[in-house]
């Protein structure tokens, strides 16, 4: 099988929950100066060590700290940071349409591509969380409409990377009028984007070259990869996917699965629930409400079933790569995934 790439969350969200063991847990108050970079920087540079190819860098715009995240730093003043600190890893920064504009967006990816000789990737997300629309004063659109404004906003990023002269535009939603980006940048742009609704599998196909799922039943994921896949092919273009997950890894499956079993005992309904309506904005993620293993987390990385030895873990991986998943986008806070599975993963 090909190689698959290794991605994992950028340290930029704090007071993060978990919503195990009853009810969300939350870590510590985000640092700040010195103690800020320094665990930072130490994060990331460990993350290349190991091998990782890829780090996200989630754009959050404010979370309850209980249903999503909490504290939060922006993407693009992280990417920035995270940029100075590494030499290998792929920076894919999480930006939302009608937070930004195209061009300007274009202007500083192409910086980046400079400073780092191609390391920059640019994930398209649409955007869920219909509250931090109205915090800031973006027009929230409905959700197929936000997909028709992102599509447009990766033909300008596009096409402003891809000209060799002035670059003009004029769609529903942006405009570019003799645009040129010097210094040029070094290298193609990669576009990641979020979503498994029909719109976001239309945009992914006319658009995008990967696409990051959330954790799901196998049947679920094959379905999207299928669809998608389909979409692209129209296009001529080719498509690959990241699936996230969150591993649980014992050194019995037993052992995993009873561990399982205890969270999901004790998982709070009502915090459930209130999740399920904040997320109210998106379509098709966080959609399997017959799967107990999807309430484990917010981002349905349990679904993913990362669960058990290190040996059935691999085995597990195997299975995702015959689906069809060409990276994976780890949580990686199990210490004996870290330790005996991550290794192996990266070695093939």
């Amino acid at each position: 099988m090909p190689v698959m790439r290794v991605c994992t969350w950028a340290p930029t969200v704090f007071q993060g929950p978990q919503l195990v063991g009853g009810s969300a847990t939350s870590a510590q108050p985000m640092p700040r100066g010195d103690a800020l970079t320094g665990m930072a920087r130490a994060m990331v540079q460990r993350y290349e060590a190991l091998g990782l190819t890829d780090l996200l860098i989630a754009q959050r715009w404010w979370g309850s700290g209980v249903e999503t995240e909490g504290s939060s730093l922006d993407a693009l003043a992280m990417t920035s940071f995270f940029a100075s600190c590494t030499e290998r890893l792929n920076l894919v920064t999480a930006i939302h349409p009608g937070f930004f504009t195209p061009t300007a967006i274009a202007k500083w990816g192409a910086t980046l591509d400079t400073l780092t000789a191609g390391r920059w990737s640019i994930n398209v997300t649409s955007g869920w969380n219909l509250q931090e629309f109205d915090m800031y004063g973006i027009d929230a659109l409905d959700h197929d409409a936000r997909y028709r404004r992102a599509g447009e906003f990766i033909e300008v990023v596009r096409g402003a990377w891809d000209a060799r002269g002035p670059f003009d535009y004029s769609g529903d939603f942006y405009a570019a009028n003799a645009l040129r980006l010097a210094p040029t940048p070094a290298g193609e742009l990669q576009v990641f984007q979020g979503g498994q609704s029909d719109a976001a599998i239309a945009m992914a196909g006319r658009h995008s070259d990967w696409m990051f799922l959330n954790g799901g039943r196998d049947e679920r994921v094959a379905d999207i990869v299928t669809r998608a896949r389909s979409a692209a092919a129209t296009h001529g273009r080719r498509l690959r996917f990241a699936l996230y997950a969150a591993p649980l890894c014992r050194p019995t499956d037993a052992e995993a699965w009873a561990e399982i079993d205890t969270r999901l005992a004790q998982l709070d309904p009502a915090l459930v629930e209130r999740r399920k309506a904040l997320v109210g904005g998106a379509e098709g993620m966080w959609g399997d409400a017959d799967d107990p293993l999807s309430h484990l987390d917010t981002n349905e990385g349990y679904a993913a079933r990362l669960i058990g030895s290190p040996a059935s873990i691999l085995e597990r991986i195997d299975a995702l790569q015959s689906l069809g998943i060409d990276m994976l986008h780890l949580d990686l806070r199990d210490e004996l995934f870290v330790a005996e599975v991550l290794p192996a993963l990266i070695a093939r």
